[in-house]
């Protein structure tokens, strides 16, 4: 039996709830896939920020480090100012925890409605590989002469070759491993950023020969931003920077029916990472079991991808597909025709059949 401690962090909003069903798949499928989990909660968000002034303190990051993964809910509240929570939580612990990886599967699942015309689950399934800890995310930059009307504000990408290149290989191995169509789209802006963009393009031509059975291809991002609606079907992997992927995987989001299932991981291969719904915290649902929970059950199946439990999460993905297919009438919160814990509960059933 394999053993794995879970740091739990439910959060703010919604976030309890939808965490509460992941964990109810996770110990549905323990026993049949021959795993043990131990979880560990942790008051992280705004509740405890508006108590202590506290977001993520040095000594929760040193626990955290010794866990196998960590599962969030999600984080923001309606009483904290924007930016203080996503700053103060989610960056600092990409960064402390060197998440250097932003993995966002955009699935169209059986029985959910897309807004583009004429496509559907066989259209769109690919990945989005987004570098997490550098570019313009990496805090560089500054004011001069600030609150004045000549103020002036700087804000530095940083690229460096290391980062570039280990997020290039995470990709090319991806796309390895899918083995679809194993083709691999670097996403750039070359023709306008021509340092950052050279970059990542040198480092992805000069990798490429390692990985003679990818087909590898360019796209601005700009151009990514109309076939991601007009042609989704060209896509396997795509990898890019931090910016372009914070909004490139926005939109894969709406193409595979909204944020309600969405799932995305912030990934350590070497160390520990964190698995997450896309959707946010949600806080006018809080306590009515109208959201939907299948974003945060699929960060708990890519959870068990990551940590190798390959048997289970190929059920639980299995048991996603075949709810949104036949039990839920709509995936927006409110209209799904099932509770948050009812939609749980199909989940946690389809995923033990399945796995058997």
């Amino acid at each position: 039996m394999s053993a794995y401690n879970i740091a739990v962090i439910p959060g703010d909003g919604t976030g309890p709830e939808v965490v509460a069903e992941g964990i109810k798949v996770l110990n549905a499928v323990a026993g049949p896939g021959g795993l043990k989990f131990d979880y560990t909660y942790y008051d992280l968000g705004g509740e405890r920020y508006r108590r202590t002034g506290e977001t993520l303190p040095d000594s929760v990051i040193a626990e955290l480090r010794q866990f196998k993964a960590i599962y969030l809910g999600a984080i923001g509240h309606p009483d904290v100012a924007p930016g203080i929570l996503e700053k103060g939580i989610l960056l600092n612990a990409r960064f402390a925890l060197d998440q250097y990886i932003n993995l966002r599967p955009v699935i169209l699942y059986p029985g959910v409605e897309t807004p583009l015309k004429d496509k559907g689950p066989e259209d769109i399934d690919f990945a989005v590989v987004r570098e997490n800890t550098e570019g313009l995310y990496a805090g560089a930059g500054g004011f001069l002469k600030y609150g004045t009307p000549d103020e002036v504000a700087v804000q530095e990408s940083i690229n460096t070759r290391k980062g570039v290149d280990r997020c290039l290989k995470f990709a090319f191995e991806l796309t390895r491993k899918r083995n679809r169509a194993k083709k691999l789209t670097l996403v750039a802006k070359t023709n306008v950023l021509t340092f950052a963009s050279n970059l990542w393009f040198r480092a992805f031509e000069a990798m490429a020969p390692q990985y003679p059975d990818v087909t590898t291809d360019y796209a601005h991002v700009d151009a990514t931003c109309m076939w991601f609606v007009k042609n989704p079907e060209w896509f396997d992997v795509v990898v890019t920077d931090n910016l372009f992927g914070d909004i490139i995987t926005d939109l894969g989001a709406m193409i595979q029916g909204g944020m309600g299932v969405a799932a995305g991981g912030n990934i350590n291969p070497e160390g520990v990472s964190m698995f997450e719904p896309i959707g946010g915290s949600a806080p006018k649902y809080t306590g009515l079991q109208v959201v939907n929970p299948l974003a945060a059950i699929a960060a708990a199946q890519m959870m068990l991808e990551q940590l190798g439990a390959a048997k289970a999460a190929a059920a639980v993905e299995a048991a996603i597909k075949k709810t949104a297919a036949n039990d839920m009438q709509s995936m927006a919160a409110g209209k799904m025709g099932l509770s948050t814990s009812q939609v749980g509960d199909k989940v946690a059933k389809y995923a033990v059949e399945m796995i058997k």
